[in-house]
């Protein structure tokens, strides 16, 4: 049995926002996840409490490029560890150019305090993967799933009965029952994500490990998958409904914003955690993600 240690990395010095995994197999240790560059000393410092340095890590696995998840891929590259990570994903690890440039005009002044250094990958160190592709690492083997949904560049990846699933299973801080699912410009797909978590949880695993944050083991497995696919028509409906009734991109945030909160009172969470949550989902985000998706589906066929 593999050991399997979530390593929090303190986003914005908020505990339970950003996990890393540590996996301690037979022949050595795998990362998956790592983290923005801001975080980078906390990845470190949860490693040294595990009696490792950089060094000791074998493989590093990212579920998609997205900066919470693989801001501090290249420094690990650079570090020579090997960086596994959808086919799609990996040119933009390797030259991030179009990658910071679209970050920038969404973060604005925010970019370097939120997310940090985002270094470019040495090409011989990343490793592009399609569906079904077989990940052996440290004496693991490992199983990557594409799951489309949140982004085009998503992979879940199988470790025996249990899987780290990224944000195809959304933002669920460990002590709360409230959920809310990142749906960012510009690949968000509500079919796919149906699909997607249709899919995993066919599988049945018995644990599924969050980046936003944490285990879930058992029956509460499938209770989630069931939250996820009750929720993201809920998300994709209040936008469609607010473009139905000509709402602008404000209104439609304020409104989202407000059935977020709604959300997280009703289900006991102190409403000061909800700027946590709004670090990891942004609500204009999440509004500017569900406009394209609805906007694509009105252009004529090509």
């Amino acid at each position: 049995m593999t050991d399997i240690f979530p390593l929090d990395l303190h986003f914005q010095g908020n505990p339970h926002g950003i996990a890393a995994y540590l996996l301690r197999g037979p022949a050595g240790n795998v990362l998956i996840e790592v983290g923005p560059g801001s975080t980078l000393p906390y990845l470190q410092a949860g490693l040294a409490a595990h009696g490792l340095a950089p060094a000791d890590i074998a493989a590093v696995l990212v579920t998609h490029i997205h900066l919470d998840h693989a801001g501090s891929a290249g420094w690990w590259a650079r570090q020579g560890v090997p960086i596994h990570v959808h086919h799609l994903g990996a040119p933009h690890l390797v030259d991030p150019e179009r990658l910071l440039t679209s970050a920038r005009r969404i973060y604005l002044d925010q970019m370097d305090t939120l997310w940090g250094e985002f270094l470019a990958s040495p090409a011989d160190r990343v490793f592009a993967h399609h569906d079904g592709d077989v990940i052996e690492a440290a004496g693991l083997r490992l199983i990557a799933h594409d799951t489309p949904g949140h982004a085009r560049h998503h992979l879940v990846y199988q470790l025996g009965d249990v899987a780290f699933v990224g944000d195809l299973a959304g933002v669920r801080r460990p002590e709360s029952r409230y959920l809310r699912l990142p749906t960012p410009p510009p690949e968000f797909d509500l079919p796919a994500w149906l699909a997607s978590v249709a899919r995993m949880r066919a599988l049945n695993f018995q644990a599924i490990y969050l980046t936003h944050f944490g285990p879930l083991t058992g029956p509460a497995v499938a209770a989630h998958w069931d939250q996820v696919s009750s929720l993201l028509p809920q998300y994709a409906g209040l936008v469609q409904t607010g473009l139905a009734a000509s709402q602008d991109r404000d209104t439609l945030v304020a409104h989202l914003a407000a059935w977020e909160a709604e959300r997280l009172i009703a289900l006991g969470v102190p409403h000061e955690q909800l700027p946590i949550y709004d670090a990891l989902g942004p609500n204009f985000m999440a509004v500017d993600g569900l406009l394209r998706y609805w906007q694509k589906q009105a252009r004529p066929p090509a």
